[in-house]
């Protein structure tokens, strides 16, 4: 049977299978979290009625959506219109087959996983795009123009913080990059003071990046409520609302498992021993959640910022900060 298992075919279709059903679960169930958080920080209960404490809420919301019409609204481009929620969830799923969960847990091990995960992460922007265009909706087309924008302002600044990480790494592999913060606590990436003391700088960068990326507060321009009525989803309902939901929280768990790789050591635990196997598993699991949580705090605890703030932040803050560090790091690396 266990042989049966490691056949490549069969081995990258459970994988497959596995990857889908953890997108589905962290699509449903931080939707419960980030209800229950936001509950919790405005004073309220949050969801509590379907099921104890409200945990059978997600299961009651996907039947919702999934009873509902998916309707295709006159003048619109329908072709586009029925891809775009297509094209928005199946680049986190591709991203998810090379995140190593552990040191032999991960669906295709490639020598260029990082550069797979930035190829295909930026076709999030295009569905985007295309999905508020092809709504033939002011509103809609207003968040296309704002997402573009937003996302060429921040990919600048946050690729830049990874080709530092490929100085400082030398590889593209992102086991191979987890490997080398093997040694405990002081050996992640992020902790590496006494290297490269900007680790720490680059870490903010990207993370802010990852949030303007996944567009989350208070960068949530896509879907700027109070202004746009729902930004380029305005014209979906039913499951194509429901997955553009599923492809946002599949994304935060794309960016947060990268943070996790490059500058929380991975699967590698901070003790330095029990970092194998399930144990590494758990470990990475354990960072991704707490980041997972950092995001969820920021959406409840900090206004949107304006736009116009919010592209300033990033030319004219973030990219110079980058640049400096990606060039004192390369003065560093040649010194030392």
């Amino acid at each position: 049977m266990m042989k049966f298992l490691t056949i490549e075919p069969v081995r990258v279709l459970l994988y497959l299978v596995g990857i889908i059903a953890f997108t589905a679960a962290n699509a449903a169930y931080l939707v419960l979290a980030e209800r229950k958080g936001a509950g919790r920080i405005q004073r309220r209960p949050g969801p509590n009625e379907a099921g104890w404490a409200g945990i059978l809420q997600p299961v009651a919301d996907g039947i919702k959506l999934l009873a509902k019409q998916v309707m295709v609204p006159p003048g619109t481009d329908s072709l586009l219109f029925r891809a775009a929620p297509l094209m928005v969830m199946a680049p986190p799923l591709l991203c998810l087959a090379v995140i190593p969960f552990g040191d032999t847990i991960v669906a295709c091990n490639l020598n260029i996983g990082l550069l797979f995960v930035f190829s295909f992460g930026s076709i999030n922007v295009m569905a985007l795009m295309l999905g508020g265009w092809a709504s033939r909706n002011k509103f809609a087309i207003i968040s296309s123009a704002r997402v573009v924008s937003q996302n060429v302002a921040y990919e600048i600044p946050m690729l830049l913080v990874v080709i530092t990480m490929l100085m400082v790494t030398g590889t593209m592999n992102l086991g191979e990059i987890v490997r080398q913060q093997a040694g405990g606590f002081w050996h992640w990436n992020l902790l590496k003071v006494w290297v490269n003391p900007f680790m720490p700088v680059t870490f903010i960068i990207f993370f802010i990046c990852m949030l303007a990326e996944t567009n989350r507060a208070p960068f949530d321009m896509a879907e700027a409520e109070s202004e746009l009525v729902a930004g380029a989803f305005t014209e979906y309902g039913g499951m194509g609302f429901g997955v553009f939901f599923m492809a946002e929280y599949a994304n935060i768990v794309v960016g947060c498992s990268l943070a996790t790789i490059l500058f929380l050591g991975g699967w590698q635990s901070p003790i330095g021993v029990l970092s194998g196997g399930w144990f590494g598993a758990a470990w990475f699991l354990v960072k991704l959640y707490a980041l997972i949580f950092t995001v969820i705090w920021i959406r409840w605890t900090f206004p949107r910022t304006q736009f116009y703030s919010l592209l300033n932040l990033s030319w004219k803050i973030l990219i110079p900060v980058s640049l400096v560090t990606l060039l004192l790091t390369g003065v560093m690396m040649k010194i030392l």
